[in-house]
């Protein structure tokens, strides 16, 4: 296919420049015939294609491999040294350009400046531009992020909207740390949860309906005791059944934050890479600080499983095992920090009276 082309392309270069220069030859050789302009040159241009042609048929096989040569060359050149390598190649010739135009008053020298500078140029500027390309990209990456990092002071705050899933709308405890304003932006309460929360307060179950019912006055306790704006997303998954699974859904749709105390719900939300708020985490995070060695004041109010242990609970539910405490059944006494516990669960933490030290 390549062959044909060259020999198609040479067929008509040569009819090209036959019609423009042999009959200027012909006439200056004298053949004792007398042809006409248009003669000479349809003679010419056939000529032409004939020499041409006779010529790429004996250079062709050369020509095909040095272009192969080349081929192979710039395929084994990295994608990026060659997009560098002709940016700097073109900056090159156009600085050769200009850099000719000062001789073009010069007779001779205007004419191989040209030459010169475009292949001296051109060379610098593809090396160049290949030697420094590493610092070249770095330059343009320092820029596009200062760039960022100016539209991002210039950038509005903008708080994400949280959905409540049922679980910690019927658990309560949302309303008071909304309250304290650490909920910061929109409370989004699908219309799928507020169902849910109907159906439960529907139920026939006393302790769920209960529940149900729960939820619903601490939403009505947020939308009019609180200053923090909230949204009924009317909207509905109906090719989804699972309440969790529209919750995630949703949470991607508006790119917001799901606020919850279900376990099972955290799990799936880290898993499908949306931002997941679980007040059980927040509750544990804020509770005091026990270190082995301190002393604390505790009301021994029930044995333990083991032999001769005494329960006792902070203010926050953290339950403490009193060594030895059996015998302080019903008492308050000072005690001292043994060892602490983080499990699943919770904390617990390990005392003993200070009487037995």
């Amino acid at each position: 296919m390549l062959k044909r082309i060259f020999q198609i392309f040479s067929l008509i270069l040569g009819g090209i420049l036959g019609y423009l220069y042999l009959p200027l030859l012909m006439k200056q050789i004298d053949f004792g015939i007398e042809l006409s302009d248009m003669t000479l040159n349809l003679y010419g241009m056939v000529l032409g294609a004939i020499i041409f042609f006779i010529l790429i048929i004996l250079f062709l096989d050369p020509i095909i491999r040095g272009l192969k040569r080349v081929e192979e060359f710039l395929l084994r050149i990295p994608v990026v040294d060659l997009v560098f390598g002709v940016i700097g190649l073109v900056i090159g010739l156009i600085i050769a350009t200009l850099a000719s135009a000062s001789f073009r008053s010069i007779p001779g020298v205007n004419v191989v400046a040209p030459i010169i500078f475009a292949g001296l140029f051109g060379y610098l500027g593809f090396v160049i531009s290949n030697k420094k390309r590493e610092e070249i990209g770095t330059l343009v990456s320092t820029n596009r992020a200062g760039r960022e990092r100016a539209a991002r002071k210039e950038a509005p705050l903008h708080h994400e909207s949280k959905i409540l899933d049922t679980s910690v709308i019927i658990d309560g405890r949302i309303a008071d740390i909304c309250k304290t304003g650490f909920i910061e932006g929109k409370l989004v309460i699908p219309q799928f949860v507020l169902e849910e929360l109907q159906h439960i307060a529907d139920s026939a179950d006393s302790l769920k309906r209960n529940r149900g019912r729960r939820g619903l006055d601490v939403l009505n306790k947020i939308r009019k005791e609180l200053d923090i704006p909230v949204e009924i997303y009317e909207g509905d998954f109906e090719d989804i059944q699972e309440v969790d699974s529209k919750l995630v859904k949703l949470a991607k749709t508006l790119d917001a934050k799901v606020i919850t105390n279900d376990y099972n719900l955290n799990k799936v939300c880290e898993l499908q890479g949306v931002p997941v708020l679980n007040i059980n985490d927040l509750s544990n995070a804020v509770k005091p600080v026990v270190l082995p060695g301190e002393e604390m004041m505790v009301q021994v109010i029930k044995d333990g499983k083991e032999h001769n242990q005494g329960i006792a609970y902070l203010d926050d539910g953290t339950m403490i095992v009193v060594e030895g405490g059996k015998e302080f059944l019903n008492q308050t006494i000072d005690v001292l920090v043994t060892s602490v516990l983080q499990t699943s669960a919770g904390r617990m933490i390990f005392v003993k009276p200070k009487s037995l030290v």
